[in-house]
């Protein structure tokens, strides 16, 4: 029992600030434990003790979105809440913003923000703001069909990004909201705090919606200088610039953007010369607090062929791992489709969809285009039973009861190199037992069988061994972003046998 102690804080900086890491200690600790330590991770690990007067406590945050935002969340509560408990003290708490180089010994001055009037004027005479055109791709030109129209919007967009991937686009739920918010911190503030972030997970999950909507988001607040370009993409015009002699153009290009945002990197492996000049252009952007985007289909930890110290780089800032949507999520997605699109379908044909389309955003989509194209060329309305028919020809039917045990069996036997009947077996070595619980876990996540049924498949096991299983995977889970995006991973390896067979 935690013992309250009345402390004298005249002139006690010192014992304010431990009683403020023990408080954060205990947090942290409380965040892990109820699975929510990427709460912990976003607002509170930068948030750092500065000085105490009173019964006020001065703390840095390293950016004015985050001093903004946090102000009113639970986080800073549950740290008020902490902190008085520890001490008996009805603490306040107050936020400034951590600026390089400052706060050796006293905090920033705030100076009061000078607002210019705004006056109104007609669009002819109005002077533009000067903006920043990325050169060329000279690889992948850009299509004049496309070129970004100024009627069309307010700004001129972008010429490399897609005006439709947004944040008011997209549909958060449980299973993205941390990769989100990060997002959305990074677009606010870009070079700041997540620098640089990776965002990673399975093909069609929207990972290339959020690094796009970081760059439409920077580009229409700041005007900021940014590059959006596929690691494939990338690759291809530093081959071309070599052929053309014109490197430094190239090097000059990458070297002097505000944003650098890149699609793909599982595509460098194996391009050695491509690796190396990323990570000069990584080191320069990175010292120049310029800010970088990544996506990647696994954690950079686990691509093979990518040199050690520009994996340590991809792995510097904040790495994000976008799940498959769940069924809340997948409903939300859907709805929000038929609103953009001023469409109305059968409820029931929608929780059809949502239940039985699961692995990624993408086929959800194209589920129901299908749907949609089916009603507009038949003329009927579609039901159960029809919509049924339609995703099935999509070869998107994920009825967990078409997913076989001896499948989830054999694929976690191959990954982990041992047999089908080792992991079904009575030997409970150290080999054996993560891909026994693995696979456990696995049908329990594609199948409909008991936990009674699932213990059964692996040599009459009883129920509670099952069980046993779930929670270890779960809490691994839980504790290890990689482990996880193992375990996705070997989810999308089944589906797609399944799929192709």
């Amino acid at each position: 029992m935690l013992k309250k102690v009345k402390v004298s804080y005249n002139g006690g900086m010192s014992d304010c600030k431990v009683f403020w890491e023990e408080a954060m200690k205990m947090l942290h600790s409380e965040y892990i434990s109820n699975g929510k330590e990427s709460n912990y991770v976003l607002w509170l690990s930068q948030v750092k003790f500065f000085s105490s007067s009173g019964n006020t406590i001065t703390a840095t945050v390293p950016s004015p979105f985050m001093k903004k935002n946090l102000a009113g969340r639970e986080e800073l509560r549950k740290v008020k809440e902490k902190l008085n408990l520890l001490t008996g003290q009805d603490f306040e708490i107050s936020l400034i913003v951590a600026e390089p180089g400052r706060f050796e010994s006293e905090p920033a001055e705030e100076k009061p923000v000078q607002v210019e009037p705004v006056i109104s004027q007609p669009n002819h005479a109005r002077k533009p703001e000067p903006v920043f055109v990325p050169e060329p791709e000279p690889v992948v030109p850009y299509p004049a069909s496309q070129a970004p129209s100024v009627s069309e919007t307010e700004f001129i967009r972008h010429p490399q990004l897609d005006p439709n991937y947004t944040f008011d686009n997209y549909v958060v739920g449980e299973d993205n909201s941390f990769a989100y918010s990060a997002s959305v911190a990074v677009a606010k503030n870009p070079g700041e705090a997540y620098n640089p972030l990776l965002i990673y997970g399975g093909v069609g999950l929207g990972k290339t919606h959020l690094m796009e909507a970081i760059g439409n988001s920077a580009w229409k607040d700041k005007q900021s200088k940014i590059i959006y370009i596929s690691a494939e993409n990338f690759t291809n015009e530093f081959i071309q610039s070599l052929n053309d002699r014109t490197m430094q153009k190239f090097k000059k290009k990458y070297r002097s953007v505000d944003i650098l945002l890149i699609d793909d990197i599982h595509f460098l492996q194996n391009k050695d010369g491509t690796q190396e000049e990323l990570f000069y252009i990584f080191e320069a952007l990175y010292a120049a607090k310029k800010q970088m985007v990544f996506t990647c289909d696994r954690p950079a930890s686990e691509l093979k062929n990518l040199s050690d110290r520009l994996k340590s780089r991809f792995e510097r800032g904040l790495n994000m791992n976008l799940q498959p949507p769940k069924y809340e999520t997948r409903r939300a997605i859907i709805e929000r489709k038929l609103s953009q699109q001023n469409r109305n379908i059968d409820s029931k044909v929608v929780d059809f969809i949502a239940q039985n389309v699961s692995s990624n955003v993408r086929q959800l989509e194209a589920s129901l285009t299908k749907i949609l194209a089916y009603m507009d060329l038949v003329g009927k309305n579609v039901t159960v039973d029809i919509a049924e028919q339609l995703i099935a020809t999509e070869g998107f039917s994920a009825k967990p009861s078409d997913i076989s045990p001896d499948l989830i069996i054999k694929t976690v036997a191959e990954n982990y190199n041992v047999t089908s009947a080792a992991i079904k077996g009575p030997k409970r070595t150290k080999n054996l037992m993560l891909p026994r619980h693995i696979a456990m876990y696995i049908m329990r996540e594609m199948t409909e069988l008991s936990s009674t049924e699932i213990a059964a498949e692996f040599n009459g096991r009883d129920h509670s061994t099952a069980l046993s299983a779930f929670k270890n995977i779960e809490t691994k889970i839980k504790a290890d972003s990689s482990f996880d995006a193992k375990i996705q991973l070997l989810i999308r390896s089944i589906k797609e046998h399944k799929i192709n067979n």
